[in-house]
């Protein structure tokens, strides 16, 4: 099948904004509680529908106040906190535009997407941050107030008490669906990135649609469950699901600190969570190796097994056999509730995106009681494109397409998507604009996939990362290196071989691994990782990752050479996105020397 549509389930109106959920619901149900703000103590003190209605407009007033007029662009970098939401809001209810900047990002990152946007103000986390800003502000003409969530709100509202809410109220109700919204600059894993426009009709058409979609409202995602966000809501999808959870009442907490995030689900106890894949890796590689003891590794790789063929088993007209079902029931006592547990206790359901999960992973959570639900979409198409739904699922795509959606798979391979979520173009870069879309308007998605029979979408790769050797041959990285990563003691792995006789790897190692693993080697605490790459037990466990990963691919497609790195890819190395994908160019320059090593080393 080279083409798949799903009829829209809700046609955007003039009128309908991004915000209008916040004052439908404090207008409809305001005592109803809709939000878990976490204080210093880490509890927990909820905010009713009215209460943040009420914040949002105070806010607006302030900001309105302080000069920002419809069309301003106005900036937002910090970490995920309530703050930020109410920042957005604020922002998008007097019809002027947000930028999410990633707090991660660099000088000259921010200086760019500062200046490209002609931002006349930003909001920011706390003072190292707003002096932060400060330094760059001299060469940002455009660029006025710079105020931070910690010392500034209070002075912004009072600020905007001098306006009648009647004026507030007034601009808000001149915004319309076509307006720009929200200017989200594309990660950027190659070259500057790209600010893709998108308005409020987009985001409108991506919850609605997917709120519209079978079994989502009744099942996942509804006034009786609970999310609690993690990711960076400078990240398009952590922003969607935001939206989703306004427009759906669903009780809504934010973490600004990864590494709280254990603690935060023990404490809010959420229905429905949001990942990236490298989360749901690490949690099953903890799992299967955080305990030396050969026992429990061997009762948990028999419950793995058994998740692994029950999950399978559901896809079965006949569903799991009595003898499958009871064995299921005797690991889910002693594993996968301690699993679960982990996540808080009540988790059923996440969601998965911004890189493939990979079908055994699939399959082992859905096994053990939490069901991933895989999507696909990008920046350009407000994070929607297709989905696994709780009624229709099929582990290792991607999902059908979400209501209002079109997908076709061009000649070549390359995945087109068509529809009312995908953006009006690049800000200031209408040749990027006009590169990006065909004729006929499709969205050239730049990713590499087919649609199965039932209209499921799988992806493959990047079109740009295929790699083709000298002898011809093409060869799909991604899968190799999802293949490496879910072992347990590697972090990263980034595959190379274009115009090269051979495919060969970089591994990285993951510290927490490592650490279990010196134990259970008799390996000192203290021992460096320089010491342990060259370790013959240890990079005899890396070879049976890479013949796993061989394993799943054709000869002339398998790792033939690979080598450990020292240290880890990162983020803040400029060797990853804020979403853990590699930017390949980086890490292609940076490692130059390694990667030539391993066509002129004849070692291994």
């Amino acid at each position: 099948m080279d083409q798949y549509t799903v009829a829209a389930r809700y046609e955007v109106k003039d009128t309908d904004t991004a915000f209008d959920d916040v004052f439908r619901n404090a207008s409809e149900c305001p005592d109803r509680e809709v939000i878990g703000r976490q204080d210093a103590t880490g509890n927990w003190t909820p905010v009713t529908c009215a209460r943040l209605a009420e914040e949002v407009d105070a806010l607006a007033a302030g900001l309105i106040g302080a000069g920002i007029a419809a069309g301003d662009r106005v900036a937002l970098m910090s970490r995920t906190r309530y703050e930020w939401m109410l920042a957005d809001l604020a922002i998008l209810s007097t019809g002027a535009v947000t930028v999410p900047i990633y707090e991660t990002s660099s000088d000259s990152q921010i200086d760019w997407i500062l200046r490209d946007s002609g931002a006349v103000a930003v909001f920011v986390e706390d003072a190292p941050q707003a002096a932060r800003l400060a330094e760059l502000k001299h060469d940002l003409p455009s660029l006025g107030s710079i105020w931070n969530f910690d010392e500034d709100l209070a002075v912004l509202v009072a600020e905007g008490i001098r306006f009648a809410r009647e004026d507030v109220a007034l601009r808000r109700d001149t915004v319309r669906s076509q307006d720009l919204a929200t200017i989200v600059y594309t990660s950027g894993t190659t070259g500057r990135p790209k600010g893709c426009m998108l308005t409020h009709a987009n985001l409108v058409a991506t919850v609605r649609n997917v709120a519209l979609a079978d079994g989502v409202h009744e099942i996942v995602f509804n006034e009786a469950q609970s999310t609690l966000l993690f990711l960076p809501l400078a990240h398009i999808l952590a922003r969607i699901i935001q939206f989703s959870a306004l427009h759906q009442c669903v009780m809504l907490g934010h973490l600004a600190d990864i590494k709280s995030v254990p603690a935060g689900l023990q404490t809010f106890h959420p229905t429905v969570v949001l990942s990236v894949p490298r989360v749901f890796e690490k949690i099953y590689n903890t799992a299967a190796h955080s305990t030396p003891s050969r026992f429990a590794r061997r009762v948990f790789e028999a419950a793995d097994r058994t998740a692994l063929q029950y999950s399978q088993a559901l896809d079965r007209p006949s569903g799991p056999s009595r003898a499958l079902s009871a064995r299921h029931a005797m690991y889910d006592a002693i594993v996968y509730r301690k699993l679960r547990h982990a996540m808080g206790g009540r988790v059923g359901w996440a969601v998965s995106g911004g890189a493939p999960l990979g079908a055994k992973l699939g399959h082992f959570f859905r096994g053990s009681g939490l069901t991933v639900l895989e999507g696909y979409g990008l920046t350009e198409t407000t994070a929607g494109g297709t989905l696994n739904l709780p009624v229709a699922q099929r582990v290792g795509s991607v999902g059908r397409p979400i209501p209002g959606c079109e997908v076709k798979i061009a000649p070549d391979g390359e995945i087109l998507l068509r529809g009312p979520h995908v953006f009006k173009g690049y800000w200031n870069n209408p040749a990027a604009t006009s590169d990006t879309f065909d004729a006929d308007g499709w969205f050239r998605t730049g990713d590499v996939g087919h649609i199965d029979d039932d209209g499921f979408v799988f992806i493959t790769d990047r079109k740009k990362d295929i790699i083709v050797t000298s002898a011809g041959k093409n060869v799909a990285p991604t899968a190799l290196e999802d293949s490496l990563r879910a072992h347990w003691l590697v972090s990263q792995a980034a595959v190379f071989g274009d115009r090269r006789p051979f495919v060969t790897a970089l591994l990285t190692l993951d510290s927490d691994a490592l650490t279990t693993w010196k134990k259970q080697y008799g390996r000192a605490d203290d021992l460096p990782t320089s010491a342990l790459t060259q370790d013959p037990d240890l990079l005899a466990e890396l070879q049976r990752a890479v013949d796993g990963a061989n394993a799943t691919v054709s000869q002339a497609e398998a790792i033939k050479k690979w080598l450990v790195l020292e240290s880890d890819f990162s983020e803040t190395h400029g060797e990853l996105t804020p979403t853990m994908k590699l930017k390949r160019n980086v890490i292609a320059d940076e490692f130059a020397r390694e990667v030539e090593s391993l066509y002129v080393d004849t070692r291994r």
